[in-house]
């Protein structure tokens, strides 16, 4: 026994039917489509339907696997911009901390050796004072009658003429 459908899927369909023809009149109706259909393009599509046909099943079917291309490409290069913002931080911040390890390194060299030569310094001048000091040199050329006050009573003379 074939059951009979119910009146409503009937005008389900012819709405359906309605709002399809309503949608290819406008589309048919556009300003573009009817430049393209003028186009020397839109003719030859117009006397070839089954190229036509196959030219719009493969724009359809390719939209997908075009469109997981173009979403891999901007995945990637997002992936590689922001590996590269990471990888320039590491770089820089390796950079950073090792320049800052070797300056403080210097900074502690030189302050050793600018002590060094501070106490040197002190070192070599007191052993210079000590063993070239107006006192040991006076020991060693006074024989008797030192001459040193007899030189500044003769500067003296020569400073009141």
């Amino acid at each position: 026994m074939a059951k009979e459908e119910p009146p409503s899927i009937s005008k389900d369909l012819q709405e359906l039917q309605r709002k399809l023809s309503l949608l290819i009149d406008s589309v048919q109706n556009n300003s573009k489509v009817v430049a393209l259909m003028k186009s020397p393009v839109g003719q030859y599509l117009d006397k070839h339907p089954f190229l036509t046909l196959t030219l719009l099943v493969f724009v359809a079917v390719s939209a997908v696997p075009v469109g997981f291309f173009i979403l891999l490409v901007v995945l990637t290069s997002l992936a590689a911009f922001v590996g590269v913002i990471l990888l320039e931080g590491l770089v820089i911040s390796v950079g950073g901390l090792s320049l800052l390890c070797v300056l403080c390194g210097l900074g502690f060299v030189s302050l050793i050796i600018s002590g060094i030569i501070t106490v040197s310094y002190v070192v070599v001048s007191s052993l210079v004072n000590y063993w070239f000091s107006p006192r040991l040199l006076t020991q060693h050329n006074c024989s008797g009658d030192c001459q040193l006050p007899r030189k500044s009573a003769d500067l003296d003379g020569l400073h009141q003429e």
